[in-house]
């Protein structure tokens, strides 16, 4: 029997507990902040455990509890990463994340492949089952005497057509928080050889849309650093290599009229406390009073004040005499608090999961195709979300085939972005129907 630790019991954690707790030669700990949280997700297992911990303060029982255990999976916030790492180091234990591989965590590739451990990160949707599904094709075109000489690959977590019932297009299966924050980011991909940079505050300026076969036109905005794929997936010959997000349509414009006009802004500001979102708002622009703050507002960023985006903010609340929580007084927390208030899936509705790789392949022979990958996936009425179900089911897979010897000799700091890694994770994937749907056409 393996036994493993799961360090954190959030929002997507619940697919990876019950997938873990099927198998027979598993037992499994959750450790976390709010017990009753990880008490939910056992609900009673008999091969499940819990208990309570804040890993800020309490490290002796974290080091305790890495010891005691054979794989340790971090659903942390990323900043506690290296730490159980380093814990896993010292204790010989095999590590699962879902987030990006930090400088530093690649640091300990030549020590863990010493003592014959896996640090596998990574291995959840956005970063994950995208490696994985990448990797497929581009290897299988390599092996076909072919190379990629554009490789777009866009993903976005949505309500699904039915429950996209708001001005805004979207509704929140996380943190509102980090979906504004992210929408900070500075972003830098190559499109047809040529460089593009852009500024975080300029994000948002830059989107367009892509249709998707099914759903119809979402938006597409660039995801931070593409250039780092270059290496990562051996795209040497591709003179596109572009990550970004989806988004239904309107969202572009709103969220750059937002950020343009200041609401992202994290500096404190401690006279918001106790002010309406109308004076919230009057602050943000300068003015003294609230009468007419619609299109007072309007009027500072330039934008009509009967259109779809003075709307978007006026059903948001934003210039209502209805009291702001101003707990954290900075512009972003209260707008993120708004949005979450405002904009969460209703008991029943359904979130989607759409990802969408573009590959141009080019052969010897001068032919060249267009290769698409597309997965869509549903959340479960009154179940699981997609986003849960995406992010945490790899991790939960790759667990499994680290307990059960599949992945003995790979050791070392690693992203699934090899076929001894990728091909059973994407095929215990597929056999709970998320899977990617490819199609080839001919370029002439």
């Amino acid at each position: 029997m393996k036994k493993v630790l799961l360090l954190g019991a959030g929002l997507v954690t619940r697919p990876l507990v019950r997938y873990l707790l099927d198998q027979p030669e598993i037992e499994l700990l959750i450790a976390s902040r709010t017990v009753s949280k990880a008490d939910a997700l056992v609900d009673g297992h008999p091969k499940g455990k819990t208990l309570a911990l804040n890993v800020e303060n309490e490290k002796d029982k974290l080091e305790e509890l890495v010891k005691q255990h054979d794989v340790i999976i971090s659903l942390l916030p990323w900043i506690h990463h290296l730490e159980v790492a380093n814990l896993c180091l010292q204790n010989s234990k095999h590590l699962v994340t879902t987030s990006y591989v930090s400088p530093a965590m690649l640091k300990l590739d030549s020590e863990a492949k010493e003592k014959g451990l896996l640090f596998l990160n990574e291995i959840g949707l956005d970063p994950g089952i995208d490696h994985m599904s990448a990797m497929k094709i581009i290897h299988d075109v390599e092996k076909r005497g072919g190379k990629i000489v554009s490789f777009e690959s866009v993903c976005g977590g949505l309500p699904a057509p039915e429950a996209n019932d708001n001005p805004f297009g979207y509704k929140f299966s996380w943190s509102p928080r980090g979906v504004v924050l992210a929408g900070r980011n500075d972003a830098h991909y190559l499109k047809d050889g040529s460089d593009v940079v852009i500024d975080g505050k300029n994000l948002f300026e830059n989107n367009w849309l892509k249709e998707v076969e099914g759903i119809g036109k979402l938006e597409v905005y660039p995801n931070r650093d593409s250039m780092g794929y270059k290496d990562l997936y051996g795209l040497h010959d591709s003179k596109t290599i572009f990550r970004g997000t989806f988004r239904n349509m309107g969202w572009c414009d709103t969220l750059l009229t937002m950020a343009n006009a200041g609401y992202f802004s994290l500096e404190e500001k401690p006279e918001l406390k106790d002010k309406t979102f109308a004076e919230v708002t009057a602050s943000l622009i300068g003015v003294e009073s609230t009468d007419n703050i619609r299109e007072k507002f309007a009027a500072y960023v330039n934008v009509d004040s009967n259109s779809k985006i003075i709307n978007r903010l006026e059903w948001l609340g934003m210039f209502s005499d209805e009291k702001a929580n101003t707990d954290a007084p900075n512009y972003l927390d209260i707008v993120a608090d708004r949005m979450l208030q405002k904009m969460p899936y209703e008991e029943g509705q359904r979130d989607m999961i759409v990802l969408q790789h573009d590959f141009i392949a080019e052969y010897a022979d001068g032919n060249k195709e267009h290769i698409v990958s597309l997965m869509i996936d549903y959340g479960v009425p009154n179940g699981d979300s997609a986003m849960a179900r995406t992010v945490s089911l790899p991790a939960a897979i790759a667990t499994k085939l680290i307990c059960d010897g599949t992945f003995d000799g790979i050791t070392g700091v690693h992203i699934p972005n090899m076929p001894e890694v990728y091909n059973p994770v994407l095929a215990e994937l597929e056999s709970m129907n998320i899977k990617m749907k490819d199609s080839i056409n001919v370029l002439h």
